[in-house]
């Protein structure tokens, strides 16, 4: 038993393992220029998790640009017309240049539908909770899409 476990241990550590969502090589998240617009919280957590800088003694970096928007929408409602649900949906715009030439390009969208809530606070807090959730998602996939080569 102790050889079996041996052997699955040493073949474990020499496979060349890496987490999928590390940053393999940090001096392509070094930019010359950073242009951001749409929604404050969502693009500064982005630069901000994925450890985005902008440089400016190296022009030769490539160029950001980070678009998004944060809506929340009503999905249905009763006879009454009361709101019965919502769908928080963020939209983010990733495009990377390098001497004006688009080099990556990618929307990352995602939403989620929830009920309504009778208190009003309670309502905001978990929209609020719900923007940073997605936010985190579309982190996730951004680096995932970073590292893709």
């Amino acid at each position: 038993m102790k050889k079996i476990f041996l052997v699955f241990i040493l073949f474990i550590t020499s496979c060349g393992y890496q987490p999928l969502y590390s940053i393999k090589d940090t001096e392509e998240f070094k930019f010359s220029k950073i242009k951001i617009d749409g929604d404050i919280e969502i693009n500064t957590k982005i630069i901000n998790l994925l450890n985005f800088k902008k440089v400016d003694t190296d022009l030769s970096l490539n160029e950001l640009e980070l678009e998004s928007l944060y809506t929340i929408e009503e999905t249905s409602k009763d006879s009454k017309g009361k709101v019965i649900s919502y769908r928080s949906k963020a939209k983010v715009n990733l495009v990377i240049k390098k001497n004006k030439k688009i080099i990556k390009n990618k929307n990352f969208i995602e939403d989620f539908t929830y009920s309504n809530s009778e208190n009003k606070s309670d309502l905001i807090e978990y929209q609020k909770e719900i923007k940073g959730n997605i936010s985190n998602k579309i982190v996730e996939e951004i680096t995932l899409f970073m590292n893709l080569k």
